[in-house]
C-alpha cells in the first residue's frame, strides 16, 4: 500500500512540472517568472516531501492494511443476572461493540446529516474541507483548526489517537487521519465503516460506542432508541461535556434541535414530522454504572476476583491469556435481579432505623470509653496510617498526623454528606457506623440469588458476606443434628442446671436471663436458645462427633475443642452458614455454591458453560435427621427466639431458622428457610467491641431478623415469587410419627411454687442466647 501512495506522490509531481508552461521571454522578465514559479511551487514540493516522510514512517508508523482489517477495539466485559439483566461491567474503556441492525436507521440517518453530509459519496476524505485546514495550519492561522473530518477521518481519530507534534500537530494528524481513512475505505463497506465508528465514539463520563450512551442515559438498547432520543445523543458528538443531557438540559435540547434540522434539510425527516418532535421533551432514565453504584456491588467485586483467576487458567485462539477488562467476555451469573432488589431495599430499610437508635444508645458516651484502645487499632487498620508507616514515620509521628483537619464526603443514611474535621474525629465516626451483610440461596443446586456485602460499596469495601464472625446460636443446629444422629429425639430431657466444667478451666455456661432449674426438653431448648442445655448436648454427644458434624455442613475455619463451641465462639461466614443450613431443606445433602451459569466471548461463543456441570451433593446428615432438625427449627419461629416474624410482621406459611448473639451483644444473626430457599443476615460494627449494652437491643432478633423479614415479605408480594408463602415442608412418615407432645420445659416441684432459680449476678453474659424470660408461676398465672 505505501508503494502505491509514493507512486501517487511521484504522479502528482511529474502532472504538475509536465504543465507548467515554459515561454520564451527576454531575459529580465524570465528570471523573475521563474522565481514567482519556484514560490508557489515550493508549498507542493515541501507537502510532497512531508507527505513521503509521513508514509515511510517518520512521524510514527502507520498501521497497514493488515493490522486495520483486524480492528478489535477494547470491549468491556458484562455481567448478566440469571433473568437477563445486566448489572455491571468490568473495563479499561467502557465500550460493548453491537451490530448494524441494533442500530436504528434514524440513528444513523442523524449521524450522517449532522457529521458528514456527503459520507456516501466521498472515498475518506472531504477535499475541500481538508485543503481548508491545511491552508489554516500552514499558514499558522489556528493551529488547533478542527472541523472538516469525514466519518471515516474520525473513525481514524478513535482508532489511533492523536500524538503531539510541536508546531505540525494539527497538520500531521490530519494527514494522518487522511491516509488511514482512505486505506479503511479500501478496506470496509460504508456499513462497516459506521458500525465501527458507533462502536468506538466516546459519549463521555468514560461512556464509549452508541451501546453503552444508550444504557447510560435512557437505559435502553440502542435498537429502542426513539428520534429524539438519537439526536440527543448524535448532539453529544460536537462535545460530549457541554451536550450531556444530565449536566447541561437546555444546551443539549438546542443541539437536538440542531441535530432535527439537519435531518430535514438533507431529506432524513419530513416538515411535518419535524414539528411535531422538535419540542419534544426529553426524558433521561439515568444509569451510572460505576463499579460502587448499581446492584449487587460486593457480588460484583467477589466475581471480578474469580475471572481474574479464571482469565489466567484460560487461552484465547492465538495463545494468549483473556483479559477481563478488553475482551468482552460476558458472563452469566444466578443472581436474580429482582431479589436483589428486594435485598438491598431490607438492608436498606432496616439499617437506617438501626443506626439510629444506636446513635441514641451511644448519645451520652462512647464505647472507646470503656475501651480505650478501640481508635488506636483503627488507626492502625487505616490506609492513612498504612502509608504514612511506608514513608518512614513511626507511630508517635503518625498519631500527630491524624490531629490535620480534612474535609470529604462522610456516608450517612441520610445522604452523603461534606464535614469538616480531624482525621481522629473520621476515625470515630465511621467506628460507630453498623454493617450488614445478606444472603439469598437456592438449596437444591446450590445458586446464590442475592448478595449484599455491606451498606455501602463507596465507603465500605468489606464484604460481610465472606468474612468471618462469632457464629453465636446460629451454631446451635449442628450441635443438636449430632445429637439427633445419635439418637436423640425432640422430647429428650436435659437438666437446665448451672454446672462447671472443671476438666475445661472452669469455665460455666450462662444463659440469657440467668435462670436455671428444671429439665428442657432438645426442641423446647433449641426454640428457646438455652445455653446450659446446649452444652449439655454437645457434651453428652461427644464435641468431636459436633466438629465432624459441622465439618460435613461446610464449616472450614477453626473450631475449638470446648464446651463453649455449642454457643458459638468459632469464626465463620455468612456464606458458610447460609449454605450449611441448605442441608436441612435440601433433605440432608448439601449441594455445591454456584454464582456462574456459562462465560461467552463477545460474539456469544460458549467459553465455559458452568451450568452443564455435574455439581453433585454431599449427605451430611439422614434425610430423617434433616426432618427432624427442620420440624424443631420450625417451633423457633412459632415459639421461640425468632416469634417476631409471626408476631411484629405478620408473616404465615412454613418458615424455620434460629437466631444468634454473640459475646456482649457483637454479633447479631438469623439464618431461615422456607421450602425451596434460605436467607442469612447478619449485623454489627466492624470492631466486636463497639456493640449495644443491652439484650434487649443487641440480640439477632433485634439486629438481624428484621432484614430477613423485610425481604421475605416482599418476595411473597411478588406474583413471580408468592408460591413461597404457600409451599409447606414434608416431613417422613416416621418423623411424623415421633413423640412431638411434650412440654418443652418441666419444673420441679419447688420451682412450681417459688419460681426457677436466678442468679443474683445480672452481668452481661459471656455469650448470650436469646431465651426469652420465664416468669414465675404466680406472674404466669396473673
Amino acid at each position: 500500500m505505501v508503494a502505491k501512495e509514493l507512486a501517487f506522490v511521484r504522479t502528482a509531481w511529474l502532472f504538475v512540472r509536465n504543465r507548467i508552461p515554459r515561454p520564451r521571454l527576454p531575459k529580465g522578465k524570465k528570471k523573475w517568472l521563474w522565481m514567482i514559479a519556484i514560490t508557489l511551487l515550493t508549498p507542493v514540493l515541501a507537502f510532497g516531501v512531508f507527505l513521503l516522510a509521513l508514509l515511510k514512517g517518520y512521524f510514527g508508523p502507520l498501521p497497514d492494511e493488515e493490522e486495520l482489517s483486524h480492528i478489535r477495539n477494547q470491549t468491556a466485559s458484562e455481567i448478566y443476572t440469571a433473568d437477563s439483566v445486566l448489572i455491571g461491567t468490568y473495563f479499561v474503556e467502557n465500550r460493548t461493540n453491537i451490530a448494524r441492525e441494533e442500530i436504528p436507521q434514524h440513528f444513523i440517518d442523524a449521524l450522517v446529516a449532522t457529521e458528514d453530509a456527503r459520507f456516501y459519496q466521498h472515498e475518506g476524505i472531504d477535499n475541500r474541507s481538508l485543503l481548508r485546514v491545511i491552508f489554516k495550519s500552514v499558514l499558522g492561522r489556528d493551529r488547533s483548526s478542527g472541523g472538516g473530518s469525514t466519518l471515516s477521518q474520525q473513525l481514524a481519530k478513535n482508532l489511533y489517537p492523536r500524538r503531539p507534534h510541536g508546531h505540525l500537530t494539527m497538520l500531521v494528524n490530519k494527514a494522518r487521519e487522511a491516509v488511514l481513512a482512505t486505506r479503511l475505505e479500501n478496506i470496509y463497506s460504508k456499513d462497516e465503516i459506521l458500525v465501527l465508528y458507533l462502536n468506538t465514539v466516546p459519549f463521555g463520563e468514560d461512556v464509549y460506542g452508541v451501546e453503552m450512551a444508550a444504557r447510560r442515559f435512557f437505559n435502553k438498547r440502542p435498537s429502542a432508541l426513539t428520534i429524539p432520543e438519537s439526536a440527543t445523543l448524535v448532539g453529544m458528538l460536537k462535545a460530549p461535556s457541554a451536550y450531556n443531557p444530565r449536566l447541561h438540559p437546555e444546551a443539549s435540547a438546542e443541539r437536538k434541535n440542531v441535530v432535527l434540522g439537519q435531518m430535514a434539510k438533507y431529506g432524513y425527516l419530513e416538515a411535518q414530522v419535524l414539528d411535531s418532535i422538535q419540542n419534544t421533551p426529553i426524558e433521561l432514565h439515568y444509569g451510572f454504572a460505576s463499579h460502587n453504584e448499581g446492584l449487587a456491588t460486593y457480588f460484583r467485586e467477589y466475581l471480578r476476583k474469580e475471572m481474574m483467576e479464571w482469565c489466567g487458567q484460560h487461552t484465547k485462539p492465538d495463545g494468549t491469556a483473556y483479559d477481563l477488562y478488553t475482551d468482552g467476555l460476558k458472563i452469566y451469573t444466578t443472581i436474580d435481579s429482582r431479589m436483589q432488589r428486594y435485598a438491598e431495599a431490607a438492608v436498606q430499610k432496616h439499617m437506617t432505623v438501626l443506626q439510629q437508635q444506636f446513635d441514641r444508645h451511644w448519645a451520652r458516651s462512647k464505647p472507646w470509653r470503656y475501651h480505650t484502645d478501640i481508635l488506636t487499632r483503627a488507626m492502625r487498620r487505616s490506609d492513612r496510617f498504612k502509608q504514612l508507616r511506608k514513608s518512614g514515620l513511626n507511630e508517635k509521628q503518625i498519631r500527630t498526623h491524624f490531629n490535620d483537619t480534612v474535609k470529604a464526603s462522610f456516608f450517612s443514611w441520610t445522604g452523603d454528606t461534606v464535614l469538616t474535621m480531624t482525621a481522629w474525629d473520621s476515625l470515630a465516626y465511621y467506628q460507630m457506623i453498623l454493617q450488614a451483610g445478606f444472603l439469598v440461596q437456592r438449596p437444591s443446586d446450590g445458586s446464590i440469588l442475592a448478595w449484599v456485602g455491606g451498606i455501602d460499596h463507596h465507603f465500605f469495601q468489606y464484604d460481610h458476606v465472606t468474612s468471618t464472625r462469632q457464629a453465636g446460636s446460629t451454631f446451635k443446629p449442628f450441635v443438636y443434628s449430632a445429637a439427633v444422629e445419635n439418637g436423640a429425639t425432640p422430647c429428650d430431657f436435659y437438666s437446665n442446671k448451672q454446672r462447671t466444667y472443671k476438666e475445661f478451666e472452669d469455665w460455666t455456661p450462662e444463659n440469657a436471663e440467668e435462670e436455671y432449674g428444671g429439665k428442657y426438653s432438645l426442641q423446647g431448648a433449641l426454640a428457646h436458645s438455652v445455653n446450659t442445655v446446649s452444652v449439655e448436648v454437645m457434651m453428652n454427644t461427644g464435641i468431636q462427633q459436633v466438629i465432624t458434624m459441622a465439618r460435613k455442613f461446610g464449616i472450614s475455619g477453626k473450631l475449638p475443642e470446648v464446651p463453649s463451641l455449642a454457643l458459638g465462639i468459632a469464626d465463620v461466614s455468612l456464606m458458610e452458614m447460609v449454605h450449611a443450613y441448605g442441608s436441612f431443606v435440601n433433605h440432608g445433602r448439601r449441594s455445591q455454591t454456584q454464582y456462574i451459569t456459562g462465560i461467552t466471548d463477545e460474539n456469544g461463543l460458549m467459553l465455559d458453560d458452568f451450568g452443564g456441570r455435574n455439581k453433585g451433593s454431599v449427605r451430611v446428615m439422614t434425610a430423617q435427621t434433616a426432618a427432624v432438625m427442620t420440624r424443631m427449627m420450625t417451633k423457633v419461629v412459632d415459639e421461640g427466639t425468632a416469634y417476631p416474624l409471626r408476631s411484629v410482621y405478620g408473616l404465615n406459611g412454613n418458615m424455620a431458622g434460629k437466631t444468634g448473639t454473640t459475646q456482649s451483644h457483637a454479633d447479631g444473626w438469623y439464618i431461615g428457610f422456607v421450602p425451596g430457599l434460605v436467607m442469612g443476615a447478619w449485623v454489627g460494627a466492624d470492631d466486636p467491641s463497639i456493640h449495644f449494652r443491652s439484650l434487649h437491643y443487641g440480640s439477632g432478633a433485634h439486629m438481624a431478623l428484621p432484614i430477613w423479614a423485610e425481604f421475605y415479605r416482599q418476595l411473597i408480594r411478588d406474583p413471580a415469587f408468592a408460591h413461597y408463602r404457600s409451599d409447606r415442608f414434608t416431613y417422613p412418615e416416621d418423623v411424623n410419627n415421633m413423640d412431638w407432645d411434650c412440654p418443652e420445659h418441666k419444673e420441679t416441684f419447688f420451682e412450681s411454687l417459688f419460681g426457677k432459680h436466678r442468679k443474683d449476678d445480672e452481668s452481661e453474659t459471656d455469650t448470650p442466647s436469646e431465651e426469652p424470660r420465664k416468669k414465675a408461676w404466680w406472674k404466669r398465672r396473673r
